[in-house]
């Protein structure tokens, strides 16, 4: 495993807290946010100030356009971006506390996991990255546990502004890429389907240009093709997410990972995210 996928590999089920916990909603609706997607999509929304639905689609990617409507730009009227990023950040530090415990959240492992990875965000060149920009521009928190979800999350939206990037360059629409992804047998079709309010119309739409070039068969399957095409985008991902390890150097990343990764399988093995998830995120790791 390359340093910049381990990076995601190991980071990404502590930043995902913040999509399964149920602290961010309960955060969300004290401000008077109406249900758990407007809560999703003001809180990650909120560093790129009060944008557009059609801006947070374009960047977003994966969720039909209609979805996003019907929270954004709602959000904004019950919260000020501002306010969204106070009650998420409250949100993860009660559940941090909750999954990992109180002598992890403040051991000296997390205080410099959060020294290398705010160094790693900090070091890094962010342009053409939208949502990773937005996020390096937040404020860091005091507390280490948070400064490092915060780090983690600057890195997750850099890496999603690369896959974003990748994905358009291979013409793969956004709703190909969640029928791509559910064909490699990582996410559960229902599920990443409904939660990002596409119709089985819509659905089989997209399978059928898929099989036409040749990239799913007839019941669903992804090709060999099919395998190439998402591996070149996984690849091409990586190469993109370089510039986060190279801020820190290998043996930065190295130590970062190894930090990681006991948070990591903590998280999972809780079961707070889910093995088989929506995100992508394979677990057990390959």
């Amino acid at each position: 495993m390359n340093r910049a996928r381990a990076f995601w590999q190991y980071g990404e089920p502590v930043h995902a807290l913040t999509y399964y916990a149920p602290e961010r909603r309960a955060a969300t609706d004290a401000l008077g946010l109406k249900g758990g997607w407007m809560s999703y999509f003001g809180c990650r929304a909120a560093p790129l100030g009060a944008p557009t639905a059609a801006v947070v689609s374009a960047l977003f990617y994966s969720f039909h356009p209609q979805m996003v409507a019907r929270s954004i730009p709602d959000a904004w009227s019950y919260a000020t971006p501002a306010a969204l990023l106070d009650a998420r950040l409250a949100a993860i530090d009660v559940s941090m506390r909750r999954v990992l415990g109180d002598d992890v959240v403040s051991s000296p492992s997390v205080f410099r996991a959060a020294e290398l990875a705010s160094a790693a965000v900090a070091g890094c060149d962010m342009a053409g990255r939208p949502i990773g920009a937005a996020n390096q521009a937040v404020p860091e928190p005091h507390d280490p546990h948070l400064r490092l979800w915060q780090a983690l999350t600057v890195m997750r939206e850099h890496r999603g502004d690369g896959h974003v990037n990748r994905l358009v360059d291979a013409g793969v629409s956004p709703i190909e890429a969640l029928v791509l992804q559910t064909a490699t047998g990582r996410s559960p079709e229902e599920g990443l389907r409904s939660n990002r309010g596409w119709s089985a119309e819509d659905w089989s739409a997209a399978a059928a240009t898929l099989a036409v070039r040749r990239l799913v068969d007839d019941e669903m399957r992804i090709t060999a093709a099919g395998a190439e095409l998402r591996q070149a985008i996984e690849d091409g991902t990586d190469r993109l997410s370089a510039p986060i390890v190279a801020a820190i150097g290998d043996d930065g990343a190295d130590e970062l990972v190894s930090l990681l990764r006991p948070l990591a399988e903590a998280v999972m093995g809780g079961g707070v995210v889910p093995a088989h998830n929506n995100v992508g995120v394979p677990w057990p790791p390959a």
